[in-house]
């Protein structure tokens, strides 16, 4: 793959979600090329971490299609999206402190195996598991911090083991639910480095975050939602001059 591909990746073609016959996303349209970075922005409550649920499979569609890789994956469980490339972030971060970010990097990697739920299995990685481990600590900037203690490193350097620990898999599509939440402004800009080096390297990145500084300045693209619906997507200039997007979100 290489970044230049204007190749979906990812289809999603009229994409509705209602609880009890409300609808929180409304024919949804999106399009995104392999080894691009979007951004998803909106208000709170504009339905974005919905359309996060819907496209790892932790909810099912109302109606509508999502396609990745050429595969309709609408209503697929999550665990066969994982065996496609699907891999996710989320706004929490869900890590154990009081292991070393090596012992988290394996927990990911063991979680991938077949043999995750076996009592008999062995600490040690396999070779393909290794190289998978360093190529995402590499990937998410963290290389010399394997035998680091996880609660004694800063929030900036956890969400970034929470991406590491979502690259081990090696996904061709990663999803990012406001990773860059609660970081200082050095953090964020290591952060958004190391996100766009991800796309670089050619994994297609979906990101959802409040920061806008970041989004435009790291994604290829910008889809904006309000109220469940799509009101403007384009580059990041484009999306940061759109009026309805001025209205709704950005403010004047």
């Amino acid at each position: 793959m290489t970044n230049g591909s204007t190749i979906p990746a990812l289809e999603v073609h009229d994409l509705t979600v209602s609880y009890a016959r409300r609808p929180v996303l409304w024919n949804v349209d999106l399009a995104v090329p392999q080894g691009k970075l979007v951004g998803i922005v909106g208000p709170n409550g504009a339905g974005k971490t919905t359309l996060f649920n819907a496209i790892t499979g932790a909810i099912t569609p109302t109606s509508g299609k999502i396609v990745f890789a050429g595969v309709d994956m609408t209503k697929m469980p999550p665990q066969k999206r994982a065996y496609l490339g699907v891999a996710r972030t989320f706004q929490i971060t869900n890590l154990f402190g009081q292991l070393t970010v090596m012992e988290n990097m394996k927990l990911a990697a063991r979680g991938l195996s077949p043999a995750k739920f076996s009592l008999f299995g062995v600490d040690r990685l396999s070779a393909e598991q290794e190289s998978g481990v360093h190529a995402a600590l590499a990937a998410s900037r963290l290389t010399g911090r394997e035998n680091h203690p996880v609660r004694e490193m800063s929030y900036g350097e956890q969400r970034q083991l929470e991406v590491a620990m979502a690259l081990v898999g090696t996904p061709r599509l990663l999803l990012l639910d406001e990773p860059a939440a609660g970081l200082s402004a050095d953090e964020t800009k290591r952060l958004s480095v190391a996100i766009r080096g991800i796309a670089e390297r050619g994994t297609t990145v979906l990101l959802i975050e409040h920061d806008m500084n970041l989004v435009m300045s790291t994604a290829d693209t910008v889809a904006v939602l309000d109220f469940g619906a799509k009101i403007a997507e384009g580059t990041p200039r484009s999306v940061r001059e759109n009026p309805a997007v001025i209205a709704a979100y950005l403010g004047t």
